[in-house]
Formats: structure tokens, C-alpha cells, sequence
């Protein structure tokens, strides 16, 4: 068992180190999307088309990484991913330097296709830990996203100044950055992550049955997503997403409209993301002592609280206020929801169920991020901020009927 212990350790270790350069790739790319598009597409309507185009990719590809990640491993899954992103962001670079909007949108594919690979990784983590420790070790591995938060919005300025005497524009030097950060967050995963979470994630089953979820044949996904639990899940990471998706998104554009330059944009967009990551350590915790529901519930109603905010001011304290608690909000409704699904699952049906909630996340986040700049172009920000408030009451909601429901079996089984 304390083998078993060390490994798991070892393994969330260095995923978190991969979080932590993939996340800071894509969140330096993140806060200049929307003003790339604008720039190639010459109109604000085109805002969150790169966004949406790089969350489809994403959304399809992790219904495809569920297979890919059985077949060869979560370690070849993920290096696979991780060079599509160094690709995708040197087709990106390249298309804002040739002032190509449609190669853009090619490289975002190819960079939503690694996101969706790292994103599953906090998966692996929980599958070589005992259930009371999944939340810790999700929220080990999303807290990796921290070092992201800090360094990928601040290094959009300087990479730009650097790369801007010969790309021609100063938003190409944030997917510069992305391609060298996902090259290396590759090299580590690589030749750190041994042995395969999937072997270690079998031999814990084997170990402990008691603490697998399900028993004899693998279920399909039709059939684990009609369980109360497991569509929770789902709701908390969908919901939660689009909702943080359609606000964040077109954040930068709001900004830049009101005069705001890149370095205001940077701080605002680093108040986010810190709220999105910096404190999953807490959130894990509280998922593994309070449980999942009670945390899915802080989630959705602190998202309500940062959508409503968002509209008091486009001045840089209020909006890095209202940002950070969307970040906050969302983090709490996915680690939560992470664990919870996790929780349901045996280890044959993992990967596939795992990438197939995924898939529907990414669908709801591109949705909500073409959304975004159609109702930004429409109708303004802070009708956008008050649609997505009430996105954010369905997994309240959910949560909490599931959360009676359940105390009332519970009561009268005792």
C-alpha cells in the first residue's frame, strides 16, 4: 500500500507540473483571443469565434481522447496531445503574422485538441487515489493552473514587444510562448510519468474493490449518466463552464472598448484565472470532508454573485473582483463535480465516460463563447453577465434536490 501511495504521488507531482506549463500556454493565449479575432475578422461579432472554434475542438477531441487514452495510456494520451498544442499555437503565430483569419481558427482546433488532453488528466489523478482521496488529488492537479494564472496574461505584453518587429503584430508573441510551454509540459510528461496512471488506477481496483464503482460488465454512458449522481456531475461541470466561458471570453473586448490597455486587460483576466486555480486546494479538501454536493452549492452561487457584479463597472477593481469570483465559482463546480463523477465509476468505464462529460463541457463552453460576442454585439455586456447569472442557477438547483433526495433514502434506509 505505501508503494501504491508513493506512486500516486508521484504521478499527481508531475501532472501538476504539466497543468502548470500547459495552463500557462493557454491562458497567455486565452486573453488575447477575443482581440485576435475582432483584428482578423474586423468586426467585434467575430470576437468570440476563436474561443467557440478552439472548445469544439476541444469538446470532439475529448470524446476521442476517452479512446485514445485506453488504448495507448494516459501518458501517451497526453504527450500526443501536448505536441498537437505546440503545432496548433505555431499556426496560430504564424496566422496573425500573414493576417490570416482562417489559419488562426486552424491553430485554434489543434490548441483546443490539446486542451482537451490536459484537461483529462486530472482524471488520472483521481483514479490512482482511494476516494477519500480524489478531491485532494483533483484539486492537486488543477491547482496547477496557479502558475498559469500568474504567468500566461503577464506575458502577453513582453512577448509581444519581443516578437513584434517580425511577426508584424505584438498579439502574436502570446502563442509563441504557448508553443514553447506545451513542448516542455510534453518532455515532462514523457519521461515522468511512469508507470501509466491506468495500470496503477487497475491495480487499486484490484486491490480494493470495495472502493470501485460498479460491478461485472462496463455500463455505457447512456445508462451512467440516467444515475442522479452522475448527471449531477455532469450538470456542475457544464453549466459551470458555459457560464464562466460567456463572461470571461468577452471580457478583454469590454475592456478594450472602454480605453483599457493589454497591461489592465492583464490584470484582470490573472485576478480570473488566480480564482480559477489558486485555490482548488481548498475545494478538493472540502470535497473530500464536506462532500461533493455541498461544494457544487458554493460554486453555483458564488458564479450568480460574480455575474451580477460583473455589471456594477468596467473599471479595472470591480471587474478583477467580479472575475476572480467567476474563477472562484467555477472551480468549486468543477473540482466538485469532477470527484463526483469519479465516484461512480469503474475502472473500465474511466476514460470513456470521463472524455464523453468532456465532450459535453466543451460544447457548452464553445456555445457559450460564440454566444458571448453575439450578445456582446447585440445587446451589450451587462445583459450577457445577467443571462449567464441565470445559467448558473441550474446546478444549484439540481444539487440541491439530488442532495435532499439522497438524505431522505438515506434516513429512511437507517
Amino acid at each position: 500500500m505505501e508503494n501504491l501511495n508513493h506512486i500516486a504521488r508521484k504521478i499527481t507531482a508531475i501532472l501538476f507540473t504539466q497543468q502548470s506549463l500547459a495552463s500557462a500556454g493557454f491562458i497567455a493565449a486565452s486573453t488575447l483571443n477575443s482581440i485576435v479575432g475582432k483584428e482578423l475578422g474586423h468586426n467585434a461579432a467575430w470576437a468570440g469565434v476563436p474561443a467557440a472554434v478552439y472548445l469544439l475542438g476541444g469538446a470532439f477531441a475529448a470524446f476521442g481522447w476517452g479512446f485514445v487514452f485506453d488504448a495507448i495510456g494516459r501518458r501517451g494520451g497526453l504527450v500526443m496531445g501536448l505536441i498537437l498544442g505546440s503545432i496548433g499555437s505555431g499556426i496560430a503565430f504564424s496566422a496573425i503574422a500573414l493576417s490570416s483569419f482562417a489559419l488562426f481558427l486552424v491553430g485554434m482546433v489543434l490548441m483546443g485538441f490539446a486542451n482537451a488532453a490536459v484537461q483529462l488528466g486530472r482524471f488520472a489523478a483521481a483514479e490512482v487515489n482511494l476516494p477519500e482521496n480524489r478531491g485532494h488529488a483533483i484539486s492537486n492537479v488543477v491547482i496547477g493552473g496557479t502558475v498559469g494564472s500568474v504567468v500566461g496574461p503577464f506575458v502577453a505584453g513582453p512577448a509581444g514587444e519581443f516578437v513584434k518587429p517580425f511577426a508584424g503584430s505584438e498579439l502574436a508573441g502570446a502563442y509563441l510562448v504557448s508553443l514553447v510551454l506545451f513542448a516542455i509540459a510534453a518532455l515532462v510528461v514523457f519521461l515522468g510519468l511512469r508507470p501509466d496512471p491506468r495500470e496503477i488506477g487497475r491495480q487499486m481496483a484490484e486491490n480494493f474493490p470495495e472502493t470501485a464503482a460498479g460491478s461485472g460488465a462496463a455500463r455505457n454512458v447512456l445508462e451512467i449518466f440516467r444515475q442522479p449522481a452522475a448527471l449531477v456531475a455532469l450538470l456542475s461541470m457544464v453549466i459551470g463552464q458555459m457560464v464562466m466561458v460567456l463572461v470571461m471570453v468577452i471580457t478583454s473586448l469590454h475592456m478594450r472598448g472602454h480605453n483599457h490597455g493589454l497591461g489592465d486587460i492583464s490584470v484582470v483576466i490573472a485576478s480570473h484565472t488566480f480564482g480559477m486555480f489558486a485555490f482548488s486546494i481548498v475545494s478538493g479538501r472540502l470535497a473530500d470532508k464536506l462532500g461533493r454536493g455541498p461544494v457544487i452549492l458554493i460554486g453555483s452561487a458564488t458564479l450568480i454573485l460574480a455575474c451580477i457584479a460583473a455589471t456594477i463597472s468596467p473599471d479595472v477593481l470591480p471587474l478583477g473582483v467580479a472575475l476572480f469570483l467567476l474563477g472562484l465559482g467555477w472551480n468549486f463546480c468543477y473540482v466538485g463535480g469532477s470527484t463526483l463523477l469519479a465516484d461512480q465509476l469503474s475502472p473500465q468505464e474511466r476514460a470513456r465516460t470521463q472524455g464523453t462529460n468532456d465532450l459535453f463541457v466543451g460544447l457548452a463552453s464553445a456555445v457559450g463563447s460564440l454566444s458571448s460576442g453575439l450578445i456582446f454585439a447585440a445587446l451589450g455586456y451587462n445583459v450577457m453577465a445577467y443571462v449567464s447569472a441565470i445559467f448558473a442557477v441550474i446546478p444549484f438547483v439540481a444539487t440541491f434536490v439530488w442532495m435532499q433526495k439522497t438524505a431522505r433514502r438515506v434516513q429512511v434506509a437507517s
